[in-house]
């Protein structure tokens, strides 16, 4: 989900790219879909492919990112399949509901048997929110603002931790920092309001869930 800046090398110490078997890109701005060009030109010429890869986005990521990509057709390699939107993704049940943003925006949530995750990606507070992450395993909240502010197109992490609550999510990762930000008065907001677990991104983490 949501192949940013250099993600595409992380990913690969992981797998192969001939191993990656769907893409969900959230909406189009670069910090969320850049590596969706550097995984195109690895599986154009890595070798090892079988097919296209199933793609899940709105609309407007195929063209953002093709225009970064103008020798080599996106769609060689990947099969778009619109957000938001509802599909059955190898064990998992991926549901995508627009939320508040400043382009077109998919929150996601993915179901398997015994395991719900949500992701806001790094929408603003939306009612579909509380759908998706409706009594979630994990949810993967952005936070972007801190103390304050409210911005209808951002969450800050008070409002991660009051959509947290409501929908009775047993655990939160906040993520989407801006660079250098105290993470740690991230968290201590958000738990203002949600008494559960609230972990921190960070680059390298792992969770089990």
């Amino acid at each position: 989900m949501d192949l940013g800046y250099a993600t595409l090398p992380r990913l690969l110490g992981r797998c192969t790219e001939a191993e990656v078997d769907a893409v969900v890109i959230t909406h189009e701005h670069p910090d969320h879909c850049a590596d969706l060009s550097a995984l195109c030109r690895a599986l154009l010429f890595g070798g090892g492919r079988d097919g296209r890869v199933p793609l899940y986005c709105p609309p407007g990521v195929l063209g953002r990112v093709q225009a970064m990509e103008p020798t080599e057709d996106l769609r060689e390699v990947f099969d778009p399949c619109p957000l938001p939107g509802s599909y059955q993704v190898g064990p998992f049940r991926l549901d995508g509901r627009l939320l508040p943003h400043h382009v077109p925006h998919a929150g996601l949530r993915l179901t398997a048997p015994g395991l719900t995750l949500a992701y806001s990606g790094d929408a603003g507070p939306g009612h579909a929110l509380d759908e998706l992450a409706a009594r979630a395993d994990l949810l993967i909240a952005g936070a972007t603002l801190q103390g304050p502010a409210a911005d209808p197109y951002l969450l800050s992490a008070a409002q991660a931790g009051r959509w947290a609550a409501r929908s009775g999510t047993q655990c939160m990762l906040l993520t989407h920092f801006w660079p250098g930000v105290e993470r740690s008065r991230s968290v201590a907001e958000a738990s203002a309001a949600y008494g559960g677990e609230i972990l921190a991104a960070r680059e390298g983490l792992t969770l089990q869930v």
